[in-house]
């Protein structure tokens, strides 16, 4: 499929997961993609198992660090040109009590989660309207859409993001320029993994019987599958997608409606 052929893709966050597939599923369409983000050695090995796909390049960048994020994009537009697709990924959860949450840690949410997602924006824009043409896909999460216990933090955050897509989108929509949001519930990430451990550790249940716990609010009862949030993602990114502007489309089996 060449429906995105010459179109650059910047996949945060893109060495694993929900990044990683987004970057697939893009090269599959046809774009060049450059995968962003803080671990470097992940984004060879994940730019390795992707160059059969298409043209793929390494960019390091700190999204919560506007200078890296400027620094970052700079580098990539001299690669491949100027990222028509912005796809924002990355992002970081840590569980706490409410009343155990203290500033720093509710300062790195934010910082990670939702002005990561506003640099990125920030720094895409400017070449998108140039061009009269770019997609950004911002990959938030149900807690964008509801509330979770014991991460509000995160939840603030990820809700901040949905109301920047839903913004950002009007600002845009009259000039090429299409922003979404999907929204996905449990997914078999790093971060589940995370959470299943942190079970595990907090109330002695197995791995099975935590993994079942996060399962349990999906009405298909499974976690979802990374390639499915990609595909959501990959569908907004499309020329033929362009109706689709300010939407947070919930990847979730039924959980939020």
């Amino acid at each position: 499929m060449d429906t995105l052929k010459g179109k650059h893709a910047l996949v945060t966050g893109g060495g694993r997961g929900i990044g990683l597939a987004c970057a697939r599923a893009l090269l599959l369409r046809g774009a060049r993609v450059t995968l962003a983000g803080r671990d470097v050695a992940k984004l060879a090995e994940a730019q390795l198992a992707l160059r059969p796909l298409g043209e793929v390049a390494v960019q390091g960048m700190d999204v919560a660090d506007e200078a890296s994020v400027e620094l970052g994009f700079a580098a990539a537009a001299q690669r491949f040109g100027p990222v028509d697709i912005l796809v924002n990924n990355a992002g970081q959860a840590r569980p706490a009590p409410f009343l155990k949450t203290d500033t720093a840690h509710w300062q790195q949410m934010l910082a990670v989660n939702l002005s990561g997602v506003f640099h990125c924006c920030q720094a895409a824009l400017p070449a998108m309207l140039e061009s009269g043409w770019g997609r950004i896909v911002n990959v938030a999460s149900t807690a964008g859409l509801t509330g979770y216990r014991y991460v509000s933090g995160y939840v603030a955050a990820k809700h901040g993001v949905i109301g920047l897509t839903r913004a950002l989108a009007l600002e845009v929509a009259a000039k090429g320029v299409t922003v979404n949001a999907v929204c996905p519930g449990y997914t078999e990430t790093d971060i589940v993994r995370d959470a299943i451990a942190n079970i595990v550790a907090r109330t002695g249940r197995s791995e099975d019987q935590a993994r079942a716990e996060l399962a349990a609010g999906n009405p298909q009862k499974r976690l979802v599958q990374s390639e499915e949030v990609a595909n959501a993602v990959a569908w907004l990114c499309l020329p033929d997608s362009s109706a689709m502007n300010g939407q947070a489309i919930a990847v979730a089996g039924g959980e939020v409606m």
